[in-house]
């Protein structure tokens, strides 16, 4: 699957090649509720056609007007702002308080816009920087960490695959993983040392690793915009990856397994590597949310729900399980 800045490149590269005319909107900034973050970017033909979002569909419409009518022409990108008022905040269906800034590019670098679809394909992340004066637009390598700033003159977005996901285990679970974490803009890279799941791996854009896991995981180097899954059930791979993992600053860090399982897995982390409570708390198991999965792709979307909230700060309630057990993801 391609992620959401390939497809809107994509579309906006075939629509200038067929002479069309092509604007950009990017997300520079939001204050209040807003349904989509900094850097979220649509691509608008001149017919009104859209790839993208940059609202969730509320200021779409008002694009594509705009876009329609030739309002958005215009010789340097310029600052288009919505939910300004409480009338307009009504108007184009903003939650209440919310406003968002968008830089609007009336005409984008062909060559630019090349180069960038060009490195995100090879796996990189990129920093684009667009003046509204029009005199700096520039496409450069994106220091780790980086996200989206802009400074009411200049804005910087950062393309790529910004989140990454090691997955141990080359199983059905591992498979649909691997394609749903690719279509959330996910990196995924998949370890599996036996060579009975590994030779069968056939997903498109996830790399396979050779080599143990917990080899793997440290060449991988975790970042704070990482998560590792284990899912394998076996120990040997498991928990090695896992004693690894968690003492690196990755966002999610969960593993296969029943409530039982998971208790020895803890155990033998203790006792055996001297974890303490402190990192083994950071361990999500069982891993996923609580909604009675029992499909392979049904245990990837629970897993993909959980990595979620994690990644965006979101405390989970206690939910109850099969037993009447309180518990948390």
């Amino acid at each position: 699957m391609d992620s959401a800045d390939l497809q809107v490149l994509d579309a906006a590269l075939d629509w200038l090649a067929d002479g069309r005319r092509v604007a950009l909107a990017t997300v520079a900034r939001t204050w209040g509720s807003s349904p989509r973050p900094p850097g979220s970017w649509l691509a608008l033909r001149d017919d009104g056609r859209v790839v993208g979002s940059v609202s969730g569909g509320c200021v779409e419409g008002d694009l594509m007007e705009r876009m329609g009518a030739g309002r958005l022409e215009a010789p340097n990108p310029f600052l288009l702002s919505y939910g300004v008022t409480a009338d307009e905040a009504a108007r184009f269906g903003l939650p209440c308080g919310g406003r968002l800034d968008l830089v609007v590019e009336p005409a984008p670098q062909i060559e630019m816009l090349h180069q960038l679809r060009q490195g995100i394909r090879a796996g990189c992340t990129l920093a684009r920087t667009i003046g509204l004066d029009g005199s700096e637009i520039r496409l450069q390598p994106a220091e780790p960490g980086a996200a989206v700033r802009f400074d009411g003159e200049r804005l910087m977005a950062v393309h790529g695959p910004r989140l990454r996901l090691f997955v141990v285990g080359a199983g059905q679970i591992g498979r649909y993983l691997a394609e749903m974490a690719q279509a959330l803009d996910y990196e995924v890279a998949v370890c599996d040392p036996r060579e009975e799941y590994a030779r069968h791996w056939a997903v498109p854009g996830a790399r396979l690793l050779e080599g143990m896991p917990d080899d793997a995981v440290l060449s991988w180097r975790p970042d704070p915009r990482s998560a590792v899954v284990a899912l394998t059930h076996d120990p040997k791979l498991d928990d090695l990856v896992l004693l690894e993992a968690l003492r690196t600053p990755a966002f999610y860090i969960g593993a296969l397994g029943s409530r039982a399982n998971q208790a020895q897995r803890r155990k033998r982390l203790a006792e055996h590597f001297a974890m303490g409570e402190s990192q083994l708390s950071r361990l999500h198991g069982p891993v996923g949310l609580p909604i009675g999965s029992r499909t392979p792709p049904e245990i990837a979307v629970a897993i993909l729900a959980a990595m979620t909230a994690a990644k965006n700060g979101v405390s989970l309630p206690l939910w109850h399980d099969a037993h009447g057990n309180r518990r948390s993801e």
